[in-house]
């Protein structure tokens, strides 16, 4: 499978690198368009950073699917706000769909554009996830928007508009350009805060090893899929 792993921020992939490094993979720096990728061919992973924010994540995503237009699947992978009580910090959430949730039109309705992840990806994370015996992996929403959520009245908000179980930048940027290139797409999050008043300093202290939680489940997949294809 080829899989092209985005990552929103320079310091999300830089730590997503580095917990690779502990999986000691053999990777190759390459350019892919204009953008620099990491591959790692054993697996079948390309890694490459998106960019903050829904708008830049879209343009990065869409430009790596315009020059290589092979791609199997595309991951949005990075750091996540809990946004319900069952959730703590370290855990994982692989979304069921992506909800976008910051269109605020007046005119009428709330907009909020759902994007479905891939069932069959789905099906496969959730035979892996009992490997992962240091952190808990939930499957649900996860609501995308360009805002910091950090009051618990914003929270509570956000989880009756959506139902989501974590809030996130960018994911809804790539859940897009994905279904326009028809692209199967899930986005894989983990906890660094509870989206309240201590969510910046919370995220600072967590992303290291959150991060980490999310590279042990991504290559666990993967290594998965490759014995499958194996046996």
């Amino acid at each position: 499978m080829r899989t092209l792993v985005v990552i929103p921020t320079q310091n999300e992939f830089n730590l997503f690198l580095e917990s690779c490094a502990a999986y000691e993979l053999v990777a190759e720096n390459l350019m892919i368009g204009k953008l620099p990728v990491v591959r790692f061919a054993d697996l079948g992973i390309t890694l490459s950073r998106g960019g903050l924010g829904k708008v830049q994540f879209a343009v990065q995503t869409q430009h790596l699917l315009d020059a290589y237009p092979d791609w199997d699947l595309v991951i949005c992978a990075g750091a996540a706000g809990a946004l319900v009580d069952d959730l703590s910090v370290g855990d994982v959430v692989v979304s069921t769909e992506t909800v976008e949730h910051d269109i605020n039109n007046k005119f009428g309705e709330p907009l909020l554009p759902r994007f479905s992840s891939a069932e069959t990806v789905l099906s496969a994370l959730r035979f892996v996830t009992p490997v992962c015996n240091s952190f808990q992996v939930h499957f649900g929403p996860i609501a995308s928007g360009d805002e910091d959520v950090v009051d618990t009245d914003r929270r509570k908000e956000l989880y009756g508009l959506t139902g989501a179980l974590a809030v996130a930048w960018e994911g809804a940027g790539g859940a897009s350009a994905c279904q326009f290139n028809n692209v199967p797409f899930v986005e894989i999050r983990g906890v660094t805060d509870r989206a309240d008043s201590d969510a910046a300093l919370d995220f600072e202290a967590n992303l290291r090893s959150v991060m980490r939680n999310v590279v042990t489940l991504i290559i666990s997949w993967q290594k998965s899929c490759l014995l499958e294809k194996a046996a």
